[in-house]
């Protein structure tokens, strides 16, 4: 899918410094970015909760392959077209997980193998996010939290925190990096971790 979308402020000096890993860089695309990021994928997904998270992966993809952006013309459409996809991913997903539901209550119906397979998976995967969770920093942690147990939307964590919106999402974009590049590289495991937790 090609998606025509106006060109923001981006200048090839920016793109340079961003690609030399200058956090400062990184803010003022995530400025210019993630507000029309939200508003754009709402318009596909329609839950609050999925279009914060969806846009975080945005710029941690961002960050992870800024190595590989050459062509400050080409990022509009770059960021654009990554949460468009991400966004139908986790659309697919969810008719996925259904589906796999659906197999673990007739798994369970019949006392087959792969549910106790799959629950052993789940507490695995459990068991490792608990003890990352448990490493990031204080205020990574809480945000976390706030967001991931309790439902809280970013605005909400602002308030209760007394800090703003764009801290508050910075410290998830750092969070979940740190979850993934964390997490067992086992396939299997990182696609529980995906449905699950992100």
């Amino acid at each position: 899918m090609t998606l025509k979308l106006s060109k923001d402020n981006i200048t090839q000096e920016l793109l340079t410094r961003l690609k030399n890993g200058d956090i400062r860089a990184f803010d003022q695309v995530y400025e210019l970015y993630s507000h029309k990021l939200f508003s754009f994928v709402s318009k596909i997904l329609k839950n609050e909760v999925e279009v914060d998270d969806i846009v975080q992966e945005v710029f941690v993809k961002i960050w992870e392959s800024r190595n590989k952006l050459e062509d400050y013309k080409v990022l509009n459409s770059y960021i654009f077209t990554i949460a468009y996809n991400n966004s139908i991913d986790l659309i697919r997903k969810r008719i996925s997980n259904n589906k796999y539901v659906e197999h673990l209550k007739y798994s369970a119906s019949i006392n087959f193998t792969p549910t106790i397979i799959s629950q052993i998976e789940y507490n695995e995967l459990n068991n490792q996010v608990e003890k990352l969770i448990a490493n990031l920093p204080d205020r990574q942690k809480q945000v976390y939290l706030l967001h991931r147990e309790e439902g809280l939307t970013y605005p909400e964590i602002a308030e209760q925190l007394g800090i703003s919106k764009n801290t508050v999402e910075n410290h998830m974009v750092k969070a979940l990096k740190y979850l993934r590049q964390n997490l067992d590289n086992s396939l299997l495991i990182n696609m529980l971790f995906v449905s699950l937790f992100l």
